[in-house]
């Protein structure tokens, strides 16, 4: 299970929430194990794909801790982190890493794993990612193969929907002063000013650093910021996994519809970027041998079924039909641009 893994002597733990994953759930365990994640604390809810026992199954095999998310309303990410920090499960890596299962840390420097990016950056405290929305690419029909290697089209990874500035979501070295853990940043504790640098090992600007931006999550310099990493997500993937992902909500906001305006703003293809794909001969090779575990491989197997009925559920409901339709016609312009455009008159 644990051959090719890129370990070194720093512990890494990464920290996720998920909702009927099943089926991206060994892509996303296998390459973060590649790039050094020595250990992960998963968080599921409610889930009816397989999810929870196919983590269970991975739990009885070491490296990994799966709990039922602690939420008692609908903060589900939020109440999951406060027990990882509360719990003192966290604190018990050098680093914590706290990202979704469809986004993919890209490093671009050394033998491109965890240990090689802290090495870039320093003696930082926190390393701040920047995101890198990857489009649907025409991709139609849910495939059971890498998500890294279907899509390969972005925005320009200086401008998003208009603006200079885009998320991140952060490497946390275990002296951070924490305060709390938020799904894309840390908060530090009264005026603590942690060593806390970008994707390019630059340190981030003062208002990111304390917070005091209204919109602090997004307002990061997007130029500039992705030397040394970037991080890939994967909202869209294919159309029919898209209408899944419509129907179960998220993580985050139970029952949250996403309409055609989050689609457009992440389905933007003007840049082509397969960088990551330097990871696939590894990640394919390592993904074989987790699937060839009678036990994982048969649970992995069944996630993909339910998702792939699920699938075809949907697509008989004239609801869903409708919005398929719609967003196989919707523009690939994001909505800021295109209202740009056309109060500039270049657009009609």
């Amino acid at each position: 299970m644990n051959s090719g893994e890129a370990r070194g002597d720093l512990t890494i733990t990464a920290i996720t929430c998920v909702k009927d994953e099943g089926p991206f759930l060994l892509e996303w365990i296998a390459y973060h194990r590649l790039i050094g994640v020595t250990d992960f604390l998963i968080y599921s809810n409610d889930c009816s794909d397989g999810t929870a026992e196919l983590l269970d199954a991975l739990a009885v095999k070491g490296g990994l801790t799966h709990l039922p998310n602690p939420a008692k309303g609908r903060n589900y990410q939020m109440e999951a982190l406060k027990h990882a920090k509360e719990s003192g499960r966290a604190a018990r890596s050098d680093w914590v890493w706290i990202a979704d299962v469809d986004e993919f840390l890209n490093i671009h420097v050394g033998d491109h794993t965890i240990p090689a990016l802290i090495a870039a950056c320093g003696a930082a405290q926190a390393i701040s990612v920047n995101f890198q929305f990857f489009a649907n690419d025409g991709v139609e029909a849910f495939e059971d193969k890498p998500v890294i290697a279907q899509f390969s089209r972005s925005h320009n990874p200086d401008i998003w929907c208009g603006e200079m500035a885009i998320e991140v979501k952060t490497l946390v070295r275990k002296d951070f002063p924490l305060k709390y853990y938020g799904a894309h940043r840390p908060f530090a504790r009264g005026d603590a000013r942690p060593t806390w640098v970008d994707g390019s090992g630059r340190a981030v600007p003062h208002r990111f650093l304390v917070a005091a931006n209204p919109r602090r999550i997004r307002r990061f310099p997007a130029r500039g910021a992705r030397e040394f990493a970037t991080l890939n997500h994967y909202a869209l993937r294919s159309l029919d996994s898209y209408l899944v992902k419509n129907d179960r909500g998220d993580v985050n906001r139970e029952n949250r519809a996403f309409d055609d305006r989050y689609w457009r703003e992440r389905n933007d293809p003007a840049w082509r970027d397969d960088s990551i794909r330097r990871m696939l001969p590894r990640l394919e090779a390592l993904l074989a041998e987790m699937k060839s575990d009678p036990e994982i491989g048969a649970l992995h197997a069944q996630a993909v079924a339910r998702h792939r009925a699920r699938c075809a559920e949907l697509i008989t409901q004239p609801g869903y039909q409708k919005m398929r339709a719609q967003l196989l016609g919707a523009p690939m312009l994001p909505p800021q641009e295109e209202e740009l455009l056309r109060d500039l008159g270049i657009v009609a």
